[in-house]
């Protein structure tokens, strides 16, 4: 087995049991769990130092997960997906399928499919959600490198993913968009 599978069967197990994990995304290092485990999010929450009132970003593997989670996709949704240039989080008002804790107050929630071949293959293996938020403490500045990660969150965290430790990465938060009644997109951060 080779070692990228072996440490994505480790992630597994540590979010099957309710641990939280410290791991590369597509943007920024992130602070995660499983999306549908209340506990593990309140964690979360408590690693961050983050009020409660704040909910994080979730990852979903693909569009059939994406549905799990959101109920009423617009029809204009996946080519909105395919025509993405940069890593994008939507806002959607239907959530399903999850616990208050990882919803806003409006109700609505937060997911990004994620372009990265790590990620993907985790949340495949997961076959759920997973918490995404970044590694920080909340309202502190964020460094997407391991490297730049505070002790105090590593020490935090149940698991600290190995792969990627060693790269520095330059790249930024998510882009976040709210979806509209009528399909359209309101930006919320570029």
């Amino acid at each position: 087995m080779n070692k990228e599978i072996k440490e994505i069967q480790r992630v597994v197990d540590e979010l099957l049991v309710g641990n939280v994990i410290l791991y590369p995304t597509d943007t920024v290092w992130g602070i995660g769990c499983d999306a549908e485990n209340a506990a593990a999010v309140k964690k979360v929450f408590q690693v961050k130092e983050r009020p409660e009132d704040k909910p994080f970003i979730l990852l979903v593997s693909d569009l059939e997960m994406l549905k799990r989670y959101v109920k009423n996709l617009p029809s204009t949704f996946e080519s909105q997906l395919q025509n993405q240039e940069r890593p994008t989080t939507y806002i959607f008002s239907e959530p399903q399928n999850l616990p208050k804790e990882v919803l806003a107050n409006d109700g609505s929630v937060a997911i990004r499919i994620p372009n990265d071949e790590f990620c993907l293959r985790l949340l495949r293996q997961f076959e759920r959600a997973i918490v995404s938020t970044s590694a920080n403490v909340s309202g502190e500045q964020t460094n997407g490198s391991f490297s730049g990660i505070p002790d105090s969150i590593k020490q935090k965290v149940d698991y600290v993913v190995i792969h990627r430790q060693e790269e520095e990465i330059t790249a930024q938060p998510s882009r976040i968009v709210q979806l509209q009644s009528d399909g359209s997109m309101k930006v919320i951060r570029e």
